[in-house]
């Protein structure tokens, strides 16, 4: 199958770089903070252009810094090991055992996989976790049930954060590095936590007073109880899609983030669909709506 990016004409081509200079030139300088999880981040020609992408953002100006998850990956490892994972409300329980597997797959593997790729693209990642730079303080995460308030889930070591000090991120971006980072926290004995992947990257699109969130997901974006895209959310209409059950599942950690962040002042945050290819160069750099943006007000 011939690439259909090479019929294009050279005038074309042009063309649409001269159409992403206004957006080049409106978000030179600021942060994006990406959510990298799902289809992109498993399927090996995805993840080249999610590569591509990021080096790209950073090449014209823009600071991208990277978040990701890792749940099949560290479905596949305890399954090696024999483990079964165990879900309560979307997040995972994580017993002693299970936390040094999400550790290693985690920071080890899923994390080193994706600097490599950042490299191999042309740019210099480099990977960290909430522990560098003392960057993400946190605690056991207290989980209430949804239906019933007084009664007290125990997760294990799954954390809510406390605190993000984002110095070292910032002293990499200044240096004309990609930080990528794996959403590992301590607590105040040195334990480590697991924390879903993205309530971090919307924490750190907030202390870090990121332009744009951008969540990486396996689908079009939010979509409504007919299965059409919302492309375009205010805060007070997601408060109504939670109350009718629209919105359920695995989308409420990350819409519930993804309010936080808006609320908090980040301008734009972004749903996107990483299934696309360059899905994230198409949302930035154009004025197609390719997944769902989430507006404070």
């Amino acid at each position: 199958m011939t690439d259909p990016l090479l019929s294009i004409a050279p005038r074309d081509k042009a063309e649409i770089l001269a159409q992403a200079l206004p957006y080049i030139r409106k978000f030179h300088g600021k942060t994006l903070v990406i959510k990298y999880g799902g289809n992109a981040m498993t399927d090996p020609a995805l993840q080249q252009d999610f590569a591509e992408d990021v080096v790209l953002l950073k090449l014209v100006g823009m600071n991208p810094v990277v978040v990701h998850g890792g749940g099949p990956q560290i479905e596949a490892a305890l399954k090696r090991l024999g483990k079964k994972g165990e879900f309560i409300q979307g997040m995972r329980v994580t017993d002693a055992e299970t936390m040094e597997v999400v550790e290693w797959v985690l920071a080890g593997e899923v994390q080193q996989d994706i600097v490599g790729l950042i490299n191999q693209a042309g740019g210099k990642a480099v990977g960290l976790t909430g522990r560098d730079g003392g960057m993400i303080r946190a605690r056991k995460l207290k989980m209430l049930d949804s239906k019933n308030p007084e009664i007290e889930h125990d997760v294990g070591q799954v954390g809510e954060i406390l605190s993000i000090d984002p110095s070292v991120v910032k002293a990499l971006q200044d240096d004309a590095f990609i930080p990528v980072v794996s959403p590992i926290g301590f607590g105040e004995n040195n334990e480590s936590y697991n924390i879903n992947a993205d309530v971090v990257a919307s924490k750190l699109a907030e202390v870090l007073r990121a332009e744009k969130l951008m969540l990486l997901t396996n689908t079009p974006g939010v979509l409504d109880k007919a299965g059409n895209l919302l492309t375009d959310l205010t805060a007070r209409r997601i408060d109504e899609l939670f109350a009718d059950g629209t919105i359920s599942g695995g989308m409420l950690p990350k819409i519930a983030g993804a309010l936080d962040a808006a609320k908090a002042g980040v301008n734009a945050v972004h749903i996107i669909d990483g299934r696309v290819p360059h899905a994230m160069l198409l949302e930035i750099l154009t004025d197609q709506a390719y997944g769902t943006m989430i507006r404070s007000h």
